[in-house]
């Protein structure tokens, strides 16, 4: 389908989806959701294989022997647990435990999905009823060939209900979910094509998603890249994996806390991307003064955002570039240590680039954020050697107010932030770079310190060209002159006017 029929498609499948949800709150009624999709996708992935094996009977293939499954990276679905049932038995008022009883069968058949998927359809306070509705609505979802059935539209309505859903939840949405066009920009700046692709608050998986599509835009294997990933909110992890499950992603994407228990210690990614959580003062910091990770500085307890800059560095391979979202506070505040840690950053030369971008572009907060782009080794033959040298884009004009708060990046937006970094690197085939005023500015590390360490794109990129009339500044001051001269002659004759009127009513002197 073309895009605009799959975002028709998705849009009226939401409100239809939502219509449903009565009074349910969306942060409850996006797992009952999500839950059945995933469903759907993995026992539409089955049902292609079960009868491609029907017919391949006669050499020896069993439709029903679940590694001829397992061998082709498609779930085994038992036969309590298929869409089929589901949908057959939606209009009986057991319908909640049968949908449990599903998860159930397919978390013990399938381990990696042990823990994963929801198990709660059969709780009194979800209406029977809506629930049948609910799976005929996605009964519906499953066009085309079979392999576009089972992943790609599968996989956009999944990612379509989950922008949706961080919408409804407002700032609580933003814990899960980053927006596609600000994670396309760290996609399309960093080109992962190969290698070792790290996200510590990976969230519902949107960097990995991202990446795989990339490389699938430009024609690079799928398997050139791992993927590991953890996340810290049970339910959010849940999410990643069946995210990362429904387009068949393989990737490591552990639970727990990436700052106390970081389960990839060892770890170095030639790619780290990432939207950490803003200014987040409960991550227990004072418990870890000691830890090596903190290279460049204690970061304090009060906010975590250097914690997070420093575990990325931390697990940064010697060429490796990181990619990542802050509030627009980490390129200047001083407070609690936190400048002198940017200070000793800078000095180590890794910053490659700085971002700023415009506000509204998150659910989870009207503010405006910026992009952190950091190079283990700015000569490392990839690129042109860029030692002493940072990147300044002022991105704060860009994007488009979709609605009354939000806003978005276009794909013009996109490439041409890109694009300036791309060509700035020495990117092969990237247009060359110049200096825009108000957009972009390479500068030298000396610049930087006299500017005390600040990473505020808009001190360095200057005020933008106004574009020339032709006029010479004499005759514009003599243009405008006699018309200041023009509009003060008129205000006297109002105000003489206006006193002759308040005089005849009785309230001139």
């Amino acid at each position: 389908m073309a895009n605009g029929t799959e975002s028709g498609f998705e849009s009226k499948l939401w409100a239809m989806a939502d219509s449903l949800r009565n009074n349910m709150d969306a942060a409850e009624y996006k797992h009952v959701v999500l839950g059945l999709i995933f469903l759907k996708y993995i026992s539409d992935a089955f049902e292609a294989k079960h009868l491609e094996l029907e017919t391949q009977k006669a050499q020896g293939a069993d439709p029903e022997d679940p590694d001829e499954y397992r061998a082709a990276s498609i779930f085994w679905v038992p036969k309590g647990a298929r869409w089929s049932h589901l949908k057959d038995n939606a209009p009986q008022p057991t319908i909640g435990k049968i949908v449990d009883d599903a998860m159930v069968e397919i978390e013990r058949d399938n381990p990696s999905l042990k823990g994963v998927l929801p198990k709660d359809y059969a709780r009194p306070g979800l209406d029977k009823q809506r629930l049948g509705q609910l799976i005929n609505l996605v009964s519906d979802i499953g066009l085309g060939s079979p392999a576009d059935r089972a992943k790609d539209i599968l996989g956009r309505v999944y990612e379509y209900f989950l922008a949706q859903f961080a919408s409804a939840e407002g700032k609580k949405g933003g814990q899960f979910y980053t927006p596609s066009h600000v994670v396309r920009i760290l996609v399309e700046m960093l080109a992962p094509y190969k290698g070792r692709v790290y996200d510590p608050c990976c969230g519902s998986g949107g960097m990995f998603v991202s990446s795989e599509k990339f490389i699938e835009a430009h024609s690079g294997k799928l398997g050139d890249i791992s993927i590991y990933g953890q996340e810290s909110n049970y339910t959010t992890w849940r999410l990643a994996k069946m995210n990362l499950a429904i387009r068949g992603i393989d990737a490591q994407i552990a639970h727990g806390d990436t700052f106390h228990k970081d389960r990839n210690p060892d770890l170095k990614a030639d790619w780290v991307m990432a939207n950490p959580p803003f200014n987040d003062s409960d991550w227990r910091g004072e418990l870890l003064k000691e830890d090596k990770r903190w290279v460049y500085g204690v970061p304090p307890a009060a906010n975590a955002k250097f914690a997070w800059v420093q575990h990325f560095i931390y697990h940064l391979a010697p060429t490796g570039l990181a990619g990542f979202v802050l509030a627009n506070g980490s390129m200047s505040s001083n407070q609690s240590n936190e400048g002198e840690i940017r200070k000793n950053i800078i000095e180590a030369d890794l910053v490659d680039c700085m971002v700023a971008l415009p506000g509204q572009l998150f659910y989870s907060t009207q503010i405006p954020v910026c992009l952190w782009f950091l190079a283990r080794s700015k000569r490392n033959g990839r690129f042109r050697d860029r030692r002493g040298e940072t990147l300044f884009i002022d991105a704060r004009k860009l994007g488009t107010l979709v609605d009354r708060v939000h806003r978005e990046l276009s794909d013009d937006d996109v490439k041409k932030i890109s694009g300036t970094y791309h060509g700035w690197r020495g990117d092969k085939d990237a247009p060359k770079y110049s200096d825009v005023p108000g957009f972009c500015k390479a500068s030298k590390l000396d610049e930087i310190r006299n500017h005390s360490h600040v990473l505020t794109p808009g001190r360095y990129v200057g005020a933008e060209e106004a574009e020339s009339d032709g006029e010479t500044f004499e005759d514009k001051m003599e243009r405008l002159v006699a018309t200041l001269r023009q509009l003060t002659a008129k205000a006297a004759k109002l105000d003489e006017a206006i006193a002759a009127n308040l005089k005849e009513l009785g309230f001139g002197s």
